[in-house]
């Protein structure tokens, strides 16, 4: 299977690509911790249907140690007790933020305000960042069909 675009070897996509990398580095320099980080971007892609960065997210979180059942439980969170409450907040927080359209009015006030109990300024930023850039890659990719199963941890640097 190959892709409709190789988004790799056009000038266009490889400066849009340039630009989304260079915005999830902010995130991922960020203090949102990385757990919490990999799972929000498992999660979006989860709902998003997005196998390449599924594949590629769940590989490097493996890689950074964590368990095979928190990442085998990621899609069912609100019943796994493998989470922290932080976690369930960035959880609960991205699944809205990215099921955008299913609802009338966008992330709720309680989703946010229980963010807000877990999180500080700062790290809400970045978790919101962290949400648009992931479903922009999410998008992208199922756009154009991009293959999954190839990825190898720190193929991209």
């Amino acid at each position: 299977m190959d892709a409709r675009l190789n988004v790799f070897g056009n000038p266009t996509a490889g400066k849009f690509l340039k630009h989304i990398v260079s915005a999830g580095k902010v995130v991922a320099d960020s203090t949102l911790p990385p757990a919490t980080q990999e799972l929000v971007k498992i999660r979006a892609s989860q709902i998003n249907g997005c196998g390449f960065c599924l594949d590629m997210h769940t590989k490097e979180a493996a890689v950074a140690g964590e368990t095979s059942v928190r990442l085998n439980l990621v899609a069912a969170w609100r019943e796994a007790t493998v989470f922290t409450e932080a976690e369930r907040a960035a959880l609960e927080l991205a699944e809205q933020g990215t099921r955008l359209a299913d609802a009338a009015g966008g992330v709720t006030d309680e989703a946010w305000a229980n963010a807000a109990k877990h999180y500080d300024e700062e790290q809400l930023a970045a978790l919101v960042s962290l949400i648009a850039v992931i479903n922009a890659f999410n998008r992208m990719n199922v756009i154009i069909q991009q293959p999954a199963g190839d990825y190898q941890p720190g193929q991209f640097g």
